[in-house]
């Protein structure tokens, strides 16, 4: 491992942490009722498009904090193929106006929680390089 790896992670765990986060302080500010619409729509009860909350809030804050980083970034990483799966399935082979995928933000967001999932926190965490989930 080489003496940049766990400043990588950081960096990495910032960046998605911190991006994700600010989707879910919204839908705490504005409520998850869209969220629970295109759940029931799709013939899912309704409430579990509550679990938003963890996916956007709960996961992320723990990626941020390095604590059990490997299940928050799986769990960032469901999140993200649930959203595409039940509001953006229609764009997923589409591009978009500048010749990129239309899906590149959610995208990132899938994969760069699939690396976090795979590399756990690195020393730069709360829970340490070797701590509990990382």
């Amino acid at each position: 491992m080489n003496r940049h790896d766990d400043m990588a992670k950081l960096i990495l765990r910032l960046a998605l942490g911190i991006l994700i986060l600010l989707h879910g302080i919204f839908k705490m500010t504005h409520g998850a009722g869209g969220i629970v619409n295109v759940v029931s729509q799709h013939g899912l009860p309704g409430f579990l498009g509550y679990f938003v909350y963890v996916g956007e809030v709960v996961a992320p804050i723990l990626i941020i904090a390095g604590i059990f980083t490997r299940l928050g970034g799986l769990i960032v990483a469901i999140n993200m193929v649930v959203a595409i799966l039940l509001a953006h399935r229609g764009q997923l082979f589409m591009l978009n106006a500048q010749g990129g995928w239309q899906l590149e933000l959610q995208g990132m967001f899938l994969f760069a929680a699939i690396a976090v999932a795979l590399l756990g926190a690195g020393r730069f965490s709360v829970g340490g390089a070797s701590g509990r989930m990382n």
